[in-house]
């Protein structure tokens, strides 16, 4: 038990304090008060209730002076007033005054010079094992000193009785008050709320200090080569980055300074359907003890069957980074070489992978596509286009063209390559043509990392303008020029100008009266 106060902790009275629980006392307690049950190779798994997945229409900002000058007002990043946020942080405090509570005190950033010291406050211990695993630990010498930059309570099963009332989406919140540097949480037990809540934040704070973050994950090679992966849910960042060869640096969250790159985190967060030692051994290895699955399906032994998804699709499990046995410690490294935006295409037109100008990552970081298949999703019977701004528009609350000013900048600076990498079907759509294997996938990536692909020759899609190559060590030469693998061309020329119609209409966004962000001329022409 920790001796922190009621006072210090904000909260009008207090039961007992965990602070800082190790992962056996951890395990204890979530076994003690039944909050999860233990696989059969020690792993424990817990539910989320009904809320498998974040609850974007839920997240509001307070609206007050000076962050609301800096933030894009819209769907993404939508206003509460002071008010409403004060009404519902009493009631958060009333809600968790009194009872045991656990108190998570983590850094968040590699980098000690811009790193957040951020405190979670929890009424359950599994949620507190959830950011144990993603965030930074400061050595026990520093806790008593620990300050808190910004705090998180979560009050997990309250709602909110007068949302209707307030005029907000549901009787879930998950409100961040910049000002106050706090955010509450109510309503839902899903434990990525609190990992991308401080993500959201530290894509606000660091771009003012002209600092890129960045929603990608990174590894590096034996040449001190790094790589970044861009992607959105499901287009296989963690999978990619996670190499045998490679040293990972992080699989989700990094910042882009003067001196490099940095994970904001020390754990991973990787999605776990259809997951097989086969096709994603360090994953399937990083589940054991002290690693926390979510949702998966076991029988009464123990034994996780990874393909069904009958809770969710987004079946999940957070582990401590050193799980992967090739990390880099550190969690740092230099300015990168490659930068690799991965696409899931359920159309079937884009090329497994095509070297892009710095004109064109402007394009596809800023449109950052992917798209949803039939069946991952209620109401989804067809592929559905995703535009999602710089491969996280969920997670930034400035304006996205913020964030792309610092990539180009630092594109230009460190003379970086770009290559755009379809992780999705080939050879047709969703439903006529396949998947583009791991293996397949594994190679193009590998012909970037050892610069093969720069040997090699290209052409240059109709469409989409891209440069792909010809021929490449470990792809069949037929998936390269996604075209040539339809078995109907014509009805590939049609889905390629109804999908690169969807881009050019997306992009327009981004036009405006001044020209500095007007890469439509990198993007698909009809």
């Amino acid at each position: 038990m920790s001796e922190l106060t009621a006072d210090v902790l904000g909260l009008k009275s207090v039961g007992k304090v965990y602070r800082n629980l190790s992962y056996e006392e951890l395990f204890a307690h979530e076994t003690d008060r039944a909050e999860g049950k233990v696989s059969a190779n020690g792993t424990m798994m817990v539910d989320t209730g009904k809320f498998t997945g974040r609850s974007p229409k839920d997240k509001y900002f307070v609206k007050q002076a000076p962050s609301q000058d800096n933030i894009a007002w819209g769907n993404i990043n939508k206003p509460v007033s002071p008010e409403i946020f004060e009404e519902l942080y009493a009631e958060v405090i009333d809600y968790l005054s009194g009872k045991d509570v656990y108190v998570l005190d983590g850094y968040c950033g590699a980098n000690q010079n811009t790193r957040k010291n951020v405190r979670f406050v929890t009424e359950i211990a599994w949620q507190s094992h959830f950011v144990k695993n993603m965030f930074i630990r400061p050595d026990e010498a520093d806790l008593p000193g620990f300050a808190a930059d910004f705090r998180v309570y979560n009050a997990a099963g309250l709602t909110n009785k007068n949302w209707e009332k307030h005029g907000l989406n549901s009787d879930v919140f998950v409100i961040f008050n910049i000002e106050k540097r706090i955010a509450i949480i109510g309503g839902t037990w899903y434990g990525g709320e609190m990992k991308k809540g401080i993500f959201t934040m530290m894509n606000y704070w660091l771009p003012l200090e002209n600092i890129l973050s960045m929603h990608c994950s990174a590894n590096v090679g034996p040449n001190k080569d790094v790589a970044l992966f861009f992607g959105l849910s499901g287009t296989g960042k963690t999978t990619l980055s996670t190499d045998p060869r490679r040293k990972l640096i992080g699989d989700d969250e990094h910042g882009w300074d003067n001196e490099g790159i940095f994970n904001f985190e020390v754990g991973c967060y990787a999605k776990c359907i259809d997951l097989s030692e086969e096709s994603e051994p360090e994953i399937y290895r990083a589940i054991k003890r002290d690693a926390l699955l979510e949702n998966v399906v076991a029988d009464d032994a123990g034994n996780i069957d990874f393909s069904d998804g009958s809770k969710t699709e987004n079946t999940r499990v957070s582990y401590p980074i050193f799980h992967i046995d090739n990390h880099d410690p550190s969690l740092k490294g230099g300015h990168p070489k490659n930068i690799i935006f991965l696409t899931c295409d359920a159309f079937g037109v884009l090329p497994p992978v095509s070297k892009l100008s710095k004109e064109q990552a402007m394009y596809y970081f800023l449109s950052g596509y992917t798209a949803k298949v039939a069946g991952t999703e209620r109401g989804v019977t067809e592929p559905q286009a995703t535009f999602s701004a710089c491969f996280g528009e969920a997670f930034l609350p400035l304006h996205p063209t913020a964030y792309g000013k610092l990539l180009g900048e630092k594109m230009e600076q460190q003379n970086v390559n770009a290559y755009l990498v379809n992780t999705g079907w080939v050879g047709g759509g969703y439903g006529v043509g396949k998947r583009m294997s791991i293996k397949a996938t594994r190679a193009c990536i590998n012909a970037i990392l050892d610069g093969s692909i720069n040997t090699v020759e290209f052409e240059q899609t109709q469409f989409f303008k891209l440069n792909i190559p010809k021929e490449l060590p470990g792809v069949d030469s037929t998936l390269l020029n996604p075209r040539n693998a339809w078995e109907d061309t014509a009805a590939f020329d049609a889905t390629a100008q109804k999908l690169a119609g969807m881009f050019i209409e997306n992009f327009k966004k981004y036009i405006t009266d001044s020209d500095d962000f007007d890469f439509t001329q990198a993007g698909p022409r009809l």
